[in-house]
């Protein structure tokens, strides 16, 4: 069973449909025994980085978050739901993140024709032999909506990159943890691809 996190954070109904299409078993929930008995977990997510790390606190998951990487099950950031693994973000200042990847989310920098935030569809430039993007060509090209993006620290986990102003960290694997920038279930076959790998882990 695939669990998605529910923390008031949008974007839920989305990735719960795509999971659905592809044959998966997923439940939306907030539930601590939920989430820790699930065999994968999603967290998604649109919005504001200090709204969200409020949203985790209130509900108790930041520790059930934590415990449940711990135990090695695979588990997915989308979009916000990337930001939020890493240790802090430009958009809140002062509020630390999961801390569960080393990394800084920044602003994306303004170039002149390019409008922030990042809204459309961009190539990815894939790493060889990432599990999330196995089977998918290189230069596919999946949807993006945000203004801030990851700088990873360990560049060693970063599994594709696209080109929008600068060069961004799109999507990270690192042990039992993933995460895309993306949005897959918004990403018409390539994104179903993407999430059929992870329901497959």
């Amino acid at each position: 069973m695939i669990v998605i996190i529910d923390y008031d954070a949008g974007n839920l109904n989305s990735v719960y449909k795509a999971l659905v299409l592809l044959g998966s078993e997923v439940t939306v929930s907030r539930d601590k025994d939920t989430i820790m008995k699930a065999d994968k977990v999603i967290l998604p997510g649109v919005g504001s980085f200090g709204d969200a790390m409020g949203k985790l606190r209130e509900y108790d998951l930041v520790d059930t978050i934590k415990e449940f990487v711990a135990t090695g099950k695979p588990f997915l950031g989308i979009c916000l739901g990337l930001q939020l693994l890493f240790e802090e973000s430009e958009e809140s200042e002062g509020v630390e993140g999961l801390s569960i990847l080393k990394g800084k989310i920044v602003k994306i920098p303004p170039k002149e024709g390019l409008k922030i935030p990042h809204m459309g569809w961009n190539s990815l430039e894939i790493k060889p032999d990432t599990r999330l993007f196995k089977g998918i060509a290189n230069g596919s090209y999946v949807y993006f909506v945000h203004s801030y993006y990851l700088k990873a620290e360990d560049e060693n986990i970063v599994a594709a990159t696209t080109d929008y102003s600068t060069c961004i960290h799109a999507a990270v694997e690192s042990g039992n943890v993933f995460a895309c920038q993306f949005h897959p279930e918004k990403s018409s076959d390539v994104g179903l691809k993407i999430l059929e790998n992870f329901a497959k882990l």
